[in-house]
This record gives structure tokens, C-alpha cells and sequence, in this order.
């Protein structure tokens, strides 16, 4: 048994990741077209368990009394119904999310193990500190980078692969979404540099 394990993120074209909260800048960046959504459901549709860092999760669990039930994104609910593990020294509070388990310990050790004893695939949307330190561990099959037609240079959070190391890419996919978003899909590979 081998969980197949996907980094799952949006960015800007500048490649940074926002927190926003919901509405026209932030998250989607105002640019979440019907075909986006629909494609974004389906890639929820089959088994898979979702894995968070603590501030991601946290995130997540604070937006959730401010996002309607009747009228949040379809495929937020299908995450939400999935299983998640939350990777955490400090227990977030998991109330709200039906299936969640917080575990502590080294992170790399804990996908690892939890590869190793699954063949259910893995999910990560996010928690790039996380994510980071899975590639340089070389346990990130799959990059699912959507690319939203911005530049948030002013007010971008974070750029989602900085501080990380450098890797080769392979082109799995791709495909654009309402005539203006890409999705790319990758496979990683370390790339190692001779010392000295």
C-alpha cells in the first residue's frame, strides 16, 4: 500500500498564496467561475483524507461561522466531509469539522507512516510550511497548482514555495478553467546540487 499525495494550493501569478476572507480579493481573487467550482467539486468526489498544518486548519476552522452553509462552494463541504489529520503540537480545536484528528510529532514521519499504511490518496489544500518540508522529503507526488489571473504583489500573504528547496517538474496535466484560471499538475523531484 502506497497513499499517493497531492499538494493542492491557489496562487496568484506572482506565485503568492492569500488568507483573505471570503469575497472579491482573497482566496479566489474574485475570479471563481462556474467551471472552476464544478471541477473543483469533482476533484473532491472520490475517498481521500485531507491533511493540515495547525495555522492552515485554524484558518479554515475560522472561516467556517462566517460561510453560509446554504451558500458556500460546493467542494468546500466535500472537503469538509472527509477525514482530516491536522499535524499540531498545540491540539486546534477540531469542532466543526465532522472527522477530524489532530496528531503531534515530526511531521515527515507522520506522512511517511501514514503512505506507508493507506492507499487511500492524501490531500493537502494549503499549509505551506507543511508542504515544504513533504517535498524536500520527496513525499509530495503531486503539485495541483491553480493560477488565478492576478498579480497580488501589494497584497499577496505569503509565496507559497520560498525558503523551500529547488526541484525539476514534470507536466502531468493541464488544463484552464473559465477561460482565464490554469491548472497545472506536477510532479516533483528534489534536485540535488554537487557540494561545494
Amino acid at each position: 500500500m502506497t497513499a499517493t499525495y497531492t499538494f493542492d494550493i491557489f496562487s496568484s501569478l506572482d506565485g503568492t498564496a492569500s488568507y483573505g476572507p471570503p469575497g472579491d480579493w482573497g482566496g479566489y481573487w474574485g475570479k471563481q467561475g462556474s467551471e472552476f467550482l464544478a471541477h473543483r467539486k469533482a476533484a473532491y468526489a472520490g475517498e481521500q483524507r485531507m491533511l493540515f498544518g495547525a495555522t492552515t486548519f485554524r484558518q479554515f476552522m475560522a472561516m467556517l461561522p462566517q460561510l453560509d452553509p446554504g451558500a458556500r462552494d460546493a467542494w468546500f463541504d466535500r472537503m469538509l466531509a472527509c477525514p482530516a489529520t491536522v499535524v499540531s503540537s498545540t491540539g486546534p480545536a477540531t469542532a466543526g469539522w465532522p472527522d477530524a484528528t489532530v496528531v503531534s510529532g515530526d511531521a515527515v514521519e507522520i506522512v511517511r507512516r501514514m503512505k506507508e499504511e493507506s492507499d487511500v490518496p492524501i490531500r493537502s489544500h494549503g499549509s505551506l510550511r507543511l508542504n515544504r518540508a513533504l517535498m524536500s522529503a520527496g513525499l509530495v507526488d503531486r503539485i495541483q497548482l491553480t493560477v488565478f489571473p492576478v498579480i497580488a504583489g501589494r497584497t499577496g500573504d505569503e509565496p507559497i514555495f520560498a525558503g523551500g528547496d529547488d526541484f525539476d517538474l514534470d507536466l502531468l496535466e493541464t488544463r484552464t478553467l473559465d477561460g482565464r484560471t490554469q491548472e497545472l499538475n506536477y510532479r516533483p523531484t528534489l534536485r540535488t546540487w554537487p557540494a561545494g
